[in-house]
């Protein structure tokens, strides 16, 4: 199983060999064996390498719960002895990569430093992909689409605002009219980032497609440009504490018929039970962002 899941992940019989650090030859000889017991071919061979059949697919998702019901197992046994250990891994979108991840990892490190953690930073549009591939235990991003197969966890809204110089003839207003941003270079992150799927029907009823003078699929670049003048950008407050706390930025509400609002959510795939260190980090995420909600609201 530990050796399929690595040729389904590296698509390439001698990349999972690689990683296994196992002659190719062994891999190859448990594929084999595995087909043979299936009965079907699980992956398709390629000149390039290896990509799943249809069996190979349905024995895919078979395999990810197993091996994570596993590590579940491992953790737990671990717990019985007073250890809190394993690993747990995270797709998050950027703006919380840099803004919440770090406090709650020391948070986490602090009471179990035996617990391992992988943090990958995951376009909000991409991170179903990622969980449902089995490829993370938690997915945390703006917006994120609940299909079948995965459920929420937590969520907390957060309010989308205009970030523009103190001094912008714009941050007088509050709340600022969308309308009102479009007579100013904006500065707007790639549809892959979730806010402009957000802020797409204001737009549709505004009939106007918004032209950016910069694009970028980085939140940390558009706060970057807005600090230099560039322009003004369209974003929620996370990543931008530091630069509000020393007032290189302001950010006001936006007005799109009302407020435009954006929800983190904390994503896992629906068929498991969560490890003990898992659920140790999504409470302490949970408590962080609901902390976050909590304050800005008093302001």
């Amino acid at each position: 199983m530990l050796y399929f899941d690595a040729v389904r992940r590296s698509g390439s019989i001698r990349e999972a060999a690689r990683r296994l650090n196992v002659a190719s030859s062994a891999v190859n000889r448990q594929i084999l064996r595995l087909e043979q017991d299936v009965g079907l071919p699980l992956f398709e061979r390629l000149a390039t390498g290896v990509r799943l059949t249809a069996a190979g697919e349905a024995f895919a998702r078979h395999a990810i719960v197993v091996l994570q019901d596993a590590e579940r197992l491992s953790a737990e046994l671990d717990q019985l002895v007073g250890v809190h250990s394993g690993h747990v891994t995270v797709a998050a979108a950027e703006g919380i990569c840099t803004t919440v991840m770090p406090g709650v990892i020391a948070a986490l490190r602090a009471k179990a430093p035996r617990i391992t953690v992988s943090l990958r930073r995951t376009e909000s549009l991409r991170i179903e992909q990622t969980l449902t591939a089995g490829d993370v235990d938690l997915g945390v991003g703006f917006d994120l689409p609940v299909s079948v197969g995965l459920r929420r966890l937590f969520a907390a809204e957060f309010g989308v605002g205009v970030i523009m110089k103190p001094d912008h003839q714009l941050a007088a207003r509050a709340p600022i009219p969308l309308s009102a941003c479009l007579d100013y270079p904006l500065i707007l992150p790639e549809d892959a980032i979730s806010i402009m799927q957000l802020l797409a029907p204001a737009f549709l009823r505004l009939n106007v497609r918004p032209v950016a003078s910069v694009s970028t699929n980085s939140i940390d670049a558009i706060r970057s440009l807005v600090e230099m003048g560039v322009g003004i950008g369209l974003q929620t407050r996370f990543g931008l504490e530091r630069s509000l706390a020393e007032q290189r930025i302001a950010h006001v509400p936006l007005d799109a018929g009302g407020p435009v609002v954006s929800t983190v959510s904390i994503l896992a795939r629906a068929q498991r039970a969560l490890p003990a260190p898992v659920d140790m980090l999504i409470q302490l995420l949970a408590d962080d962002l609901r902390q976050r909600q909590q304050a800005e609201q008093l302001t």
